[in-house]
């Protein structure tokens, strides 16, 4: 029962890490300004909703992308150094 699903790894596990983090962290704050929304911290028309929307999850989802690429580029130079420079005991 070799399917050709079965040999792909999902869209999920295809995306980077960082990317994977940026988009749990725009799906947090999208969350977070629908319940500003119920709460009636927005107007109710569709322009401040969707601006609401594009602006708390664009923001958060880009800075956690960043800050996550950031920490992944020191984290792969620091293992790239680690093994360049010889073991000093």
């Amino acid at each position: 029962m070799n399917t050709p699903t079965a040999d792909k790894p999902s869209f999920w596990k295809r995306l980077s890490f960082p990317l994977r983090i940026g988009l749990i962290a725009a799906a947090v704050a999208i969350l977070l300004a629908l319940v500003g929304v119920a709460r009636g911290n927005v107007p109710l028309n569709p322009l401040s909703i969707l601006l609401a929307l594009l602006i708390s999850g664009g923001t958060w989802g880009l800075v956690a992308w960043a800050v996550a690429t950031a920490a992944v580029d020191v984290e792969s130079d620091v293992a790239e150094a680690e093994q360049r420079e010889p073991e000093t005991t």
